[in-house]
């Protein structure tokens, strides 16, 4: 069971934007804008495990391979993103029920579906730059993944530290002993 389950949303600026005729592109390379990377940046230092949140394909692996460009939005739902059904099915599929805590990055929208496919499972939500604007959470974001890998290292030298200290052991050699 992973402790600590990251969503991250998708964004509109794709590699195709800048590279039309690439081809199929894993999902976390395939997202290119300032708040997707923030938030990767945030989900791969803080979450045992991350996901990302597409309003065309729902809850998508960093691996999953996205075949090309595509506009679809939670925003705009002439758009047709996917349903909460769906996003509740995948859920259940994906194991990220089984998960201690989730921590949602994005805006109300994001917010908005993700409660809303979580509903009565059972799980804790966590949305730890709700309200604030666009700048803000990303500078938040920012500051919170440097806090917590430095943190992360801070702990990880203690515990190499701990694990280098000898502790003098007593031997007795026949003959030795008065």
């Amino acid at each position: 069971m992973s402790k600590t389950l990251v969503i991250v949303p998708c964004g509109a600026r794709k590699i195709w934007d800048v590279q039309p005729h690439r081809g199929p592109t894993a999902a976390r390379d395939a997202y290119i804008g300032t708040p997707f990377k923030v938030n990767r940046g945030f989900a791969e230092v803080v979450g045992d495990r991350w996901v990302i949140l597409s309003a065309k394909y729902g809850f998508i692996e960093p691996d999953f391979v996205i075949t090309g460009p595509y506009n679809v939005t939670f925003n705009r739902k002439a758009s047709r993103p996917v349903t909460v059904e769906y996003l509740r099915q995948q859920i259940s599929e994906l194991g990220l029920d089984q998960c201690k805590c989730v921590v949602v990055l994005g805006g109300q929208a994001y917010r908005e579906i993700v409660e809303a496919a979580f509903r009565g499972l059972g799980v804790q939500l966590c949305f730890p730059f709700a309200g604030l604007p666009l700048g803000k959470a990303l500078q938040a974001t920012k500051q919170a993944a440097l806090a917590f890998r430095e943190l992360v290292s801070a702990t990880k030298a203690s515990t190499f530290r701990e694990s280098q200290r000898v502790s003098p052991v007593k031997t007795e050699i026949e003959g030795d002993t008065p």
